[in-house]
């Protein structure tokens, strides 16, 4: 499974993809307004560190809008993801993007008939929400099983599925269980997966040892 961290902290995405954990981002307008940079400049200097897709959103609604926008944000580097919403003007936006060769990530997928669609569209991913289904006490992760069922069932298809809105790290393992392609993290979930108290006892008692024979390794 592929890691993308969602996020636009550059301190974050720098340590993150030193310690090899990072094979793309993901960016939105809340994200970016955080930020309190321009978009261009952000998602420019975030392209610089890593090779892998980085997705930035346009904020347009209608289709000629959103091809403005997204040509704009394409220009800034070769590792742009256009990202746009599963409308019916972003399903249009992602077929005229992707019929280009430019990647698209289309969000805000809440259904598996949406995803089915973006897929048809050309998509080079879609973002369904597992959070924040659950939040709604729906089912986050049963979304991704239905999803990973259509796809597997039309091989022709090759859009990955890239889960967002990940909470936790039980969501992150289940995702993996199913078999969905890339999961979106922020930078504070990605460190919870490598926190076990068995690993911090483990190591206490191995220093514990090696510091009772007064030796060093140097």
């Amino acid at each position: 499974m592929k890691f993308f961290v969602d996020t636009a902290d550059i301190a974050d995405i720098k340590a993150l993809t030193e310690a090899g954990m990072v094979d793309g981002v993901t960016t939105n307008p809340s994200i970016i307004a955080k930020s309190g940079r321009k978009m261009a400049e952000v998602i420019a200097e975030i392209c610089a560190i890593t090779p892998g897709p980085v997705s930035a959103e346009v904020t347009a609604t209608d289709f000629e809008g959103m091809l403005a926008e997204g040509k704009f944000l394409r220009d800034i580097a070769k590792n742009v993801c256009i990202k746009v919403p599963l409308t019916e003007a972003g399903l249009r936006a992602c077929k005229a993007f992707t019929s280009e060769g430019t990647l698209v990530n289309v969000t805000l997928c809440f259904s598996p008939a949406q995803a089915l669609l973006a897929a048809k569209a050309g998509a080079s991913f879609v973002s369904p929400f597992v959070g924040r289904l659950d939040d709604i006490a729906q089912d986050g992760m049963k979304l991704i099983a239905d999803i990973m069922t259509i796809y597997r069932n039309y091989p022709n298809l090759r859009t990955e599925v890239l889960v967002a809105s990940i909470r936790h790290p039980i969501h992150l393992v289940e995702a993996a269980k199913l078999g969905a392609h890339v999961s979106t993290l922020p930078p504070s979930v990605i460190r919870q997966l490598y926190r076990h108290p068995l690993t911090d006892r483990g190591l206490e008692a191995f220093l514990a040892d090696w510091k009772k024979t007064g030796q060093s390794i140097l």
